[in-house]
C-alpha cells in the first residue's frame, strides 16, 4: 500500500473516531484482554480474505466501534477503505467503474450522524456486495438474532442480502452477560472498560452469519 493510500485508509478509520484519542489497534485489543490471539488470527484470514463483518453491542459506548476500526487493518491492501455517507456514496458504490471498496456504515440506525443508515438507505447498503464490495458496520444489537431482527424485519432487508455479511463480533460488557448501562469506554491495562463501574468489554463472540460460511470462534 503507498504513502498516500495508507493517509486514506488511516483517516477514514479516524472518521469512525467518536470519543478523541487515538484508534486502537487489534494489537492493543489483543494485549489488553479484549480480543483473543485465535479470534485476532482468524479475523486476520477472513477480513484479509474479502469478509464483511458487523459489531454488535446493544449499550452505547461498549465499544463497538473501537472493535470496528481495529479490524478494518485487516481489509485488503488493495481494497479503500470508503464512508457509506448517504444517497452519493451509495449510488457510486453500485456503479461498477469505481473498483471494488469496503463501504463504512458507522452505525446502523436512524439519527442524523454522519454515514448512519436506515430504512431505504440501509437495504441498498446491503446491495453492494452483490456489486462486489466488503462491508463494515456496527450496530445496537447483541445477538445474531437481534441484528437480523433490527436489519431484516425493521429495515426490511431481505434474508439473502445479510447474510452476504459474513462475520458478526458480539461485544460484552461485565461479567456473566450483564452489561452496563450506557458505559464510556476507555483503555485499561485490562481491556476496555466502562466508566461508571469500572467493568471490562470484550469480544465474546465471533460468529459466520451464513452457518455453512466459515467455523464459529468464541473466545
Amino acid at each position: 500500500m503507498e504513502s498516500g493510500a495508507v493517509k486514506q485508509h488511516c483517516k477514514e478509520i479516524a472518521r469512525c473516531n467518536q470519543r478523541g484519542g487515538r484508534m486502537l489497534s487489534v494489537v492493543d485489543l489483543v494485549e489488553t484482554g479484549t480480543m483473543s490471539r485465535d479470534m485476532a488470527a482468524y479475523s486476520l484470514a477472513a477480513i484479509g480474505g474479502g469478509a464483511s463483518f458487523m459489531v454488535g453491542a446493544v449499550p452505547g459506548g461498549a465499544g463497538k466501534t473501537t472493535v470496528m476500526g481495529a479490524l478494518l487493518n485487516f481489509v485488503p491492501a488493495d481494497v479503500p477503505l470508503r464512508p457509506a455517507d448517504g444517497e452519493r456514496a451509495l449510488t457510486r458504490a453500485g456503479q461498477t467503474e469505481g473498483g471494488r471498496a469496503c463501504y463504512i456504515c458507522h452505525e446502523i440506525g436512524a439519527g442524523p450522524y454522519y454515514a448512519y443508515l436506515w430504512d431505504a438507505l440501509l437495504r441498498r447498503y446491503f446491495r453492494l456486495p452483490a456489486a462486489g464490495h466488503m462491508l463494515a458496520t456496527n450496530l445496537h444489537a447483541d445477538t445474531l438474532q437481534q441484528a437480523q431482527a433490527q436489519i431484516c424485519d425493521d429495515n426490511g432487508v431481505p434474508l439473502a442480502e445479510f447474510r452476504r455479511v459474513n462475520l458478526f463480533y458480539g461485544l460484552r460488557v461485565g461479567n456473566g452477560g450483564r452489561f452496563c448501562h450506557r458505559p464510556r469506554t476507555y483503555r485499561t491495562p485490562h481491556g476496555l472498560g466502562c466508566a461508571n463501574d469500572r467493568r471490562r468489554a470484550r469480544v465474546s463472540d465471533c460468529r459466520p452469519v451464513a452457518s455453512a460460511w466459515l467455523p464459529h470462534v468464541q473466545r
